[in-house]
């Protein structure tokens, strides 16, 4: 089974949070979702969270905690992957938000997020994030990304 590392990370402000319509072809286009993407060789999850702010919107992070886990057990090109996502709340960041080839980011009101253009599981766990509770979550989809079974536990 072919393992990945991802990362996602989320901004907040003013009862908003930031997404990111992913514009690339391939996965998750047309779908929006958090900032992030693959740890690149010897990077840590919190540098790749970094990074990928900055590549894809901007943005660098200053403040931020961890909001947990999720393996997503899906199959993907003929064959069954785990793909491990660690998550981020950002509260503070410099720099200025921008469009890039990847992704264009738009702030959404908290209790107003487009669940119907999302990933069908984030209705299950992102709700939990943006409370503040910390996650770690497995999560097995079927070959339309779809939730077939999924287990999360939670903390304060």
């Amino acid at each position: 089974m072919k393992k990945l590392e991802l990362t996602l990370a989320y901004f907040l402000k003013d009862y908003q949070v930031l997404l990111a319509l992913r514009k690339k072809k391939g996965f998750a286009q047309g779908i929006y979702n958090g900032v992030g993407g693959k740890l690149e060789n010897n990077e840590t999850h919190e540098g790749a969270m970094i990074r990928e702010c900055i590549e894809e919107v901007g943005l660098e992070p200053t403040e931020y905690k961890y909001a947990g886990k999720i393996t997503f057990y899906q199959p993907m090109n003929g064959e069954k992957v785990a793909a491990t996502v660690h998550i981020y709340l950002c509260t503070s960041w410099q720099g200025n938000l921008t469009e890039s080839n990847e992704v264009k980011p738009e702030w959404f009101e908290l209790n107003h997020l487009p669940y119907h253009k999302m990933m069908e599981d984030d209705k299950y766990w992102l709700p939990l994030i943006l409370e503040g509770k910390k996650i770690e979550a497995v999560f097995e989809l079927d070959e339309n990304l779809q939730t077939i079974n999924y287990q999360i536990q939670k903390s304060i």
